[in-house]
């Protein structure tokens, strides 16, 4: 591959998300896109502060990368109290949530990532926590056991999730606010490429923002870490300015196609055109032929393709789309999902282009 594997994944690493502290938006003002949760979330915390008390437990849904993290930082600074932050896989005993939540100080925001990743002992502990903001700590075993009382300070819940169908019942009825976050439109990604240029210092074109941002597959964290690898091409083999012609350059060189794809995304659907026909092809087959585990097809390279109308599931296996032969140049076949199987319709228009059609 021609360039960094992962560079179009919506996960971070520890060293990208310090990068990402720079860049966050401190309030709801200077936060690009998700309107409808943003003017809710708005009303919300304006009410909280009118009434001089905390605001309600709040959950995020939503794939990584679209800004859970940042709004749960908001709503600390909009509230002017502290932050703390954890993870569901941080929280393995009950013991941990206990040791967190006593040390809260009243009004203070708790921020949970992942939180259907909470072992299950710690969550029906956090009930009586959201609720009455109080937990039992239970000493000893069997007939002998003591409960004993805590009271917590009066704190807000932020809860995120990647997979809101993992949470349980009882843990998702206690949030008073639940939002789930969707992908960003080419002009909102754009928006935070240029807000995100004008912190680092970066000189970016209007038409270069919209290149980029083309390519982000409308998750503002891919946007960023394009536009970073973008800046480095450009100070490397021009002249530091970030134009429509620069920006094509430095993802051909990052691999990255007008669609968004990488090596992983273009292998399987090569793949699937070029050895299989358009399929119907098992999972485990089609891994095995781009040379990947089932999982990393699975978790890493078919979501996308699946939302851009590139690839469908079907009952038979896996199937190429005609848009997925239009976009690597191959003419689709008159029945290309077999036994005349439905096309899902993509969830955005993704604007089909191949690599020639920019150049």
């Amino acid at each position: 591959m021609g360039g960094e594997e992962g560079l179009v994944t919506a996960a971070a690493d520890a060293e990208e998300r310090a990068f990402e502290a720079g860049l966050r938006p401190r309030t709801l003002a200077e936060f690009v896109g998700q309107r409808k949760a943003r003017e809710q979330l708005s009303i919300m915390l304006a009410g909280a502060r009118g009434r001089g008390r905390p605001p309600d437990h709040v959950l995020f849904s939503g794939p990584p990368g679209l800004g859970k993290t940042s709004l749960a930082m908001i709503i600390a600074q909009e509230m002017a109290v502290p932050l703390r932050l954890t993870s569901g896989p941080a929280i393995e005993r009950a013991g941990d949530l206990v040791a967190v939540l006593t040390a809260l100080a009243p009004g203070e925001v708790l921020f949970i990532d992942e939180i259907h990743r909470i072992a299950r002992p710690a969550e029906e502990l956090l009930y009586s926590a959201m609720e009455d903001f109080r937990v039992d700590v239970v000493l000893g075993k069997g007939p002998g056991a003591t409960a004993i009382p805590l009271d917590v300070a009066p704190f807000t819940l932020v809860g995120a999730t990647t997979r809101a169908g993992l949470l349980t019942g009882p843990l998702r009825d206690r949030f008073g606010f639940t939002a789930h976050l969707d992908f960003y439109d080419t002009d909102e990604l754009t928006a935070v490429l240029t807000r995100s240029a004008r912190l680092l210092g970066v000189e970016l074109r209007p038409e270069g923002a919209v290149e980029v941002a083309g390519r982000s597959r409308g998750t503002p964290r891919i946007a960023n870490r394009l536009l970073r690898r973008v800046r480095d091409y450009a100070e490397v083999r021009v002249d530091g300015i970030i134009t429509l012609e620069v920006a094509r350059a430095a993802l051909r060189v990052y691999d990255v196609d007008p669609l968004g794809l990488d090596r992983l995304d273009r292998a399987v659907l090569t793949a699937l055109v070029k050895r299989f026909g358009g399929g119907p092809v098992g999972l485990t087959t089609l891994a095995v032929s781009v040379g990947e585990e089932p999982d990393t097809v699975e978790d890493v390279a078919e979501p996308f393709l699946l939302r851009a109308g590139l690839l469908a599931r079907t009952a038979r296996g896996r199937v190429a789309t005609p848009a997925a032969f239009t976009h690597l140049g191959y003419d689709p076949p008159a029945d290309p999902l077999g036994r005349s199987q439905t096309i899902p319709a993509p969830l955005f228009e993704p604007g089909f282009a191949t690599e020639a059609d920019t150049n």
